[in-house]
């Protein structure tokens, strides 16, 4: 039988509402991986399907972030397709790279894979409260750009939570954007690492689709509010989001390791 048939309306519900939960805070901050692999496990859904599973859900829920900020932001064209073949090519070398490992691995590999961010986003107050792009050389950008595009989007690929949180903190330090705007360049990067590495997993079968799917539209209604929020309320909104989610991360890592 199918996994999802298994599923008891109890966990049914359950499972709807953290993937909701974890679309509204990831549109603003990035994260929800913290909260969606966990309920997948807590679901019962079988390891050698969690992160596929998990991409498809995530993948759909931040397409609709993604159309949200970036109709906000003003990004070159050639620009945005350059980070974006970077996050597709590192993102499905990633998902090839964790496909070689053993199911039972990847619990273990989430403890380690967890760096803390909220110690540096506290001690940078001023962090993403405003552009100051312009000040910063186009070679600094560009390059900045394509490093950190490569370098998150494998570990997206590889395991995934805390991306969002990691590429809007990373292009505020480096490029100088604001949250806003740092924001909406994650959404596209994730949504492009999120599509290429889910692709992999579907070619390895990994993915209990129906799941994927279903789970997916509670996601796309959590983004879509959290989107919301964040363009409404502005940098200050994600900056409070941000810091909560990523000591939230240092919390998690840290029971992990006690249990």
């Amino acid at each position: 039988m199918p996994y999802f048939e298994t599923l008891t309306p109890e966990t049914f519900a359950m499972l709807a509402a953290l993937v909701a939960l974890a679309g509204f805070i990831d549109s603003m901050a990035g994260g929800g991986g913290l909260i969606t692999l966990p309920a997948y496990l807590s679901a019962g859904l079988p390891l050698n399907l969690l992160l596929g599973t998990n991409k498809l859900s995530s993948s759909m829920g931040t397409l609709i972030a993604a159309a949200r900020f970036l109709r906000s932001s003003a990004f070159p064209l050639r620009y945005l397709v350059f980070v974006s073949a970077l996050a597709a090519v590192f993102s499905a070398a990633g998902a090839a790279l964790i496909s070689a490992v053993p199911p039972e691995a990847v619990r273990y590999l989430l403890i380690i894979f967890l760096p803390p961010a909220a110690l540096f986003l506290v001690a940078r107050k001023d962090l993403g409260m405003r552009d100051t792009s312009a000040h910063k050389s186009p070679e600094r950008v560009w390059f900045g750009s394509g490093l950190i595009s490569s370098v998150i989007s494998f570990y997206d690929g590889l395991l995934g939570p805390g991306t969002g949180t990691f590429l809007a903190l990373s292009f505020a330090k480096v490029c100088g954007y604001d949250l806003l705007r740092a924001t909406a360049l994650s959404k596209l990067l994730n949504l492009t690492s999120n599509v290429f590495s889910l692709g992999m997993f579907l070619y390895l079968g990994r993915v209990d689709i129906k799941l994927g799917l279903v789970m997916g539209l509670f996601g796309m209604a959590g983004n879509w509010l959290g989107a919301h929020v964040a363009l409404k309320r502005g940098a200050w909104a994600i900056r409070t989001m941000l810091i909560v989610v990523s000591f939230a991360l240092l919390g998690k890592v840290a029971w992990d390791m006690l249990k």
